[in-house]
């Protein structure tokens, strides 16, 4: 079983792919540094996360 994501993550990260999609990639690593770049995030897990997710969906959409 994945590990469930609450809204507020998935709403952050929905809003920056509309805002940067061009941005993104499917490495985790890079997710991370543009997060870091692009918003003030309070903690590390947030962003850590966030950029999952993020990576998740770049993966899923280039299939």
């Amino acid at each position: 079983m994945g590990k469930a994501r609450t809204i507020k993550k998935k709403r952050i990260a929905d809003k920056l792919l509309q805002k940067y999609s061009n941005r993104f990639t499917t490495s985790f690593e890079d997710n991370k540094r543009i997060i870091s770049e692009l918003m003030i995030i309070p903690s590390k897990q947030l962003r850590n996360d966030i950029a999952g997710y993020l990576t998740r969906t770049m993966k899923n959409t280039q299939k």
